[in-house]
């Protein structure tokens, strides 16, 4: 294989093409690395990208062997042996034959390089591939291998067969954090032991996703993806890996259910930008948080939508001109800040970039958690609607538990969210805890429920009103009606008018 040049560039025998993104993850995988994982969502090319640097290495080095390997046997044959790979064969050498030995499980090529495929479940199949030593192991959809297969794997990954150097390759659609995939590539960590991986340096991985390859897959395939049920989304759309928390406070299903387009946001009576500030000299200093900074609003039906995510990691002079121009953008009526970098630093930066806008200090007098348990309780309630998609600041929220963050890093987006969402829903900056909600909640209930009755005559009549077609929840200012049994719902006299101008009609 000629590792000069850009592959999307080079001309290959047939029609297999590659997009950007897959000559990137094609140029990774010419390093001279031990193991890289490519992952990431369906239909993406991870696995046709790996058998096809199998195809180049087989050919280019005789008597090489190497191996693809799943966890079943039969998916194994199936997805591999009776399709991907004679594909890129006749697509990419046409004039190598490939020569099937079914009976022992493998491809032969005229000069001599084998092709294993087999599943590590069929344990007699599984001593006769491992039986011998290979320069390349595949092991295909990680997420269905347990750990401990994969090192018995790569106790046969020995052979020295030219100047190819030995090499892993794993591919899968992510799934939980806890997967050993993402501990060994994403935190460098050896997954048994949990202790820093002395060679870091040896382990890489790309994400490559559906969008990735979206010129060679249709319309309505994507669109498929995108409307999988918001945790299939996150594994086989968008790819990526999800937490899979204990006792966690918010879960993506919950954030998907309450989401909303901008087409369907009401006006907002009121929007703040809130801001959670870290010590970033730069764009360059790692070593130090990003800043949060957070849009969100009270819309005129009493719910709270979440705006913008214009978190980042940068110098005070650029978060704080990034913070106005939110502040302008969405015609919010102040800034908020959190005060953990000090006070007036906080004002000496926003107020730099803008003297003129109205900023709020405010201190964290209770814990994360303790702050964020009542914007828990309003997000179970349906009441905080995302309008669109802030990946970073979901990730964060779903890994707040009762017992602490369990995310990497600091929660500072999410941080900024709870601050901002406390202000609009709550009324007030300190933050208190989930039974103080609850206890005010209970306060309101009891107090209304102990106002005096109106005569009867005195009530307001109400009427009950047809909603349009597939709507079933109404929000009107901080109400919410319910359509009944006969999907009918019911309203004030005096606020029919306002219904009827949407669509509702009167029930017959």
């Amino acid at each position: 294989m000629d590792s000069q040049g850009d592959p999307s560039q080079r001309s290959v025998p047939g029609e297999f093409k590659l997009t950007a993104k897959q000559a990137e993850a094609e140029r990774l995988l010419q390093l001279s690395r031990r193991h890289t994982l490519l992952v990431g969502g369906a239909r993406s090319g991870k696995t046709s990208l790996l058998v096809r640097a199998i195809a180049e290495r087989a050919v280019r080095v005789a008597k090489s062997r190497h191996a693809i390997l799943r966890l079943r046997a039969n998916a194994a044959r199936a997805s591999i042996a009776f399709d991907t790979l004679p594909k890129i064969f006749a697509l990419c050498h046409p004039r190598a034959r490939l020569k099937p030995h079914k009976s022992d499980g493998y491809f032969a090529l005229e000069n001599g390089s084998e092709i294993w495929i087999g599943g590590l479940d069929d344990n007699e199949r599984v001593e006769k591939i491992l039986g011998k030593e290979y320069v390349t192991i595949f092991l295909n959809e990680c997420s269905q291998i347990p750990y401990a297969s994969v090192l018995i794997a790569l106790t046969r990954l020995a052979q020295v067969a030219g100047d190819l150097h030995q090499a892993a390759y794993y591919d899968l659609n992510p799934t939980s954090k806890a997967h050993w995939t993402n501990i060994l590539f994403g935190e460098k960590r050896d997954p048994i032991s949990r202790q820093p991986l002395d060679d870091p340096d040896n382990y890489v991985r790309m994400f490559l996703n559906p969008l990735d390859n979206a010129e060679n897959l249709s319309a309505d395939y994507l669109k498929g993806l995108q409307r999988l049920p918001e945790r299939q989304r996150r594994r086989f759309f968008e790819g990526v890996y999800v937490d899979d928390v204990e006792g966690a406070l918010f879960s993506y299903e919950q954030i998907a259910r309450a989401r909303v387009e901008e087409i369907a946001l009401p006006r907002c009576r009121e929007t703040v930008v809130a801001v959670d500030p870290s010590g970033a000299a730069n764009a360059q200093d790692e070593g130090a948080d990003e800043i949060g900074i957070v849009v969100a609003g009270r819309g005129d039906d009493g719910d709270a939508y979440v705006l913008a995510d214009r978190s980042l990691r940068d110098a005070p002079a650029v978060w704080g001109r990034i913070a106005v121009h939110a502040y302008r953008e969405f015609d919010a009526q102040r800034i908020i800040a959190e005060e953990n970098f000090g006070g007036e630093m906080v004002r000496f930066v926003i107020r730099a970039a803008d003297p003129a806008v109205p900023v709020r200090v405010i201190s964290a007098s209770r814990g994360k958690v303790q702050r964020a348990e009542p914007i828990s309780a309003l997000y179970e309630q349906g009441r905080v609607h995302h309008v669109g998609r802030f990946a970073k600041l979901e990730d964060q929220l779903c890994a707040f538990t009762t017992a602490g963050y369990r995310g990497e890093g600091s929660p500072d987006r999410a941080d900024a969210l709870v601050w901002a969402l406390t202000e609009l829903m709550l009324g007030q900056t300190e933050g208190f805890g989930i039974f103080e909600y609850y206890r005010r909640q209970a306060e309101a209930a009891q107090r209304a429920s102990a106002a005096p009755e109106r005569p009867a005559a005195a009530m307001a009549r109400t009427i009950k009103l047809k909603p349009p077609a597939e709507t079933s929840t109404v929000h009107a200012d901080g109400k919410v009606y319910l359509a009944d049994a006969h999907g009918l719902v019911e309203v004030a006299e005096q606020e029919a008018a306002r219904f009827l101008d949407q669509g509702f009609v009167p029930a017959a």
